[in-house]
Parts: C-alpha cells; sequence; structure tokens
C-alpha cells in the first residue's frame, strides 16, 4: 500500500520543504503526496515553492489544493479590487513580492502595480497552475482540504469556495459523521491546541505548523491504516 504523505501551509518555506521531502526519503513510484495549500506568502521563497509543487504535480502525480493565500495571489494578480490589494500587504505579501520581483524598498501603490503587472508577463504559468487548482481531495479514508468543512450544509461539497479556504472556529469545533476523517491545515495547531505539533481528534486532523512564523513544517504520513508524523523546525 503506497504511503500518503500530507503537507501543508509551506508558505514559501522552500529549505523546509526539501529537507521534509529528503527526510522522509519521499518517491512518487511509492508514495502519494499531497499538499493542502498556501504555498505562498510570509515566508522567503514564494516563487521558488511554486516551481516546486508544480514540478510535483506535473512530474511526480502529487495532489496540490488552493488556499486562502494562494486564491488572494490570483485574485491580486488577475483582478483591481484595493481590499485584496490591502489584505495582500497585510498578510504576508510583501515576502512574495520580494521573492518574484526582487523588491526590496516600500511598496507603493505604483510598485506594487509594476510588480503585478511583471508577475502576469513573465510568471503567468503560476498564476493559471494556482487558479486551478482544487479545493477539496478525497480518497477511502480522508478528506483533505485546506481550511476545513462548514457543518452547516448537508453535502459538504456544496458549500461556498471561500470556506474550504477560509472557515476555522466553526469547523473546529463541529463534529462530523463522514466515516472519514478530515485532514486541514489553515489554522495554525499551536491556535488549537497550544503546540505547533500535529492535531488529532476523532474526526479531524489538523497539520499547520506554523513554518513561516517561525514553528515547524509538518508531515503526517498514513499507511496501512496508522499514521505517522514528522516536522522540520
Amino acid at each position: 500500500m503506497k504511503r500518503i504523505i500530507m503537507i501543508s501551509d509551506i508558505h514559501g518555506c522552500i529549505d523546509q520543504l526539501n529537507q521534509m521531502l529528503h527526510l522522509i526519503d519521499y518517491n512518487s513510484i511509492h508514495d502519494q503526496l499531497i499538499l493542502l495549500g498556501d504555498f505562498v506568502d510570509r515566508g522567503p521563497n514564494s516563487k521558488e515553492v511554486v516551481d516546486r509543487v508544480i514540478e510535483l504535480v506535473r512530474k511526480h502525480n502529487a495532489i496540490a489544493l488552493r488556499g486562502n493565500h494562494d486564491q488572494r495571489l490570483v485574485d491580486l494578480i488577475n483582478g483591481d479590487s484595493s481590499l485584496v490589494k490591502l489584505k495582500f500587504l497585510e498578510h504576508g505579501g510583501i515576502q512574495t513580492l520580494q521573492s518574484y520581483c526582487g523588491i526590496e524598498n516600500e511598496i507603493s501603490d505604483e510598485i506594487l502595480d509594476q510588480a503585478r503587472e511583471t508577475i502576469k508577463t513573465h510568471l503567468g504559468d503560476h498564476i493559471d497552475f494556482l487558479g486551478k487548482l482544487p479545493l477539496y481531495h478525497e480518497d477511502n479514508d480522508h478528506i483533505y482540504v485546506h481550511a476545513g468543512l462548514n457543518p452547516n450544509y448537508i453535502d459538504w461539497k456544496n458549500q461556498p469556495e471561500q470556506d474550504f479556504m477560509y472557515i476555522k472556529d466553526e469547523f473546529i469545533r463541529s463534529k462530523f459523521d463522514l466515516n472519514k476523517r478530515i485532514i486541514f491545515g489553515h489554522t495554525r495547531t499551536i491556535d488549537i491546541h497550544g503546540t505547533s505539533d500535529i492535531w488529532f481528534s476523532e474526526d479531524k486532523i489538523g497539520i499547520d505548523g506554523g513554518c513561516a512564523y517561525g514553528m515547524q513544517l509538518n508531515c503526517l504520513i498514513f499507511q496501512e491504516g496508522a499514521y505517522l508524523t514528522e516536522q522540520i523546525k
């Protein structure tokens, strides 16, 4: 049986991602890698992470999901919303612009617009890739999602797209009887149970270790009904 390898919220931390794949001896012939979104923002190497994720998906059959930060970058490049621009800069987007465009000065409106045009012109493949990523994945044992499921929907697949990428407390506090565990990132595990280690409950598992905040990148491995965990600090 293949190992199912789950990693979330890489947020530009390319060194930790590569170290993790080396640590667990990742081999796409024998392993199914599932990446739960938020590849950009906050960390230092967003462009390199997206390059790596594209490689893993296209050459190694990895599954990558769309996170809220990935969606916000897509919205920033493809739209002209002042609110999106504000939220992007407030939530780690400056580091993304530094990674993509080498910007080191203060980010004025003019510089931001120039950076948007540069990314759209020269790295449109990244934006197309992120914008087309699925919001969830499902197999026999798990439902994989960036943020979580909305308990108010009888069929979780009908919930708004926003919930797949943004929901937090309402999802975490609710109990789900889906005969599958929900694997999610988005909410740092330190905010759930006071430690950056993976959080296990009966119906869900949270794996965001807060790597871009100086904590750790978590990896959850599922094989033959058992879970193993690894961390890179």
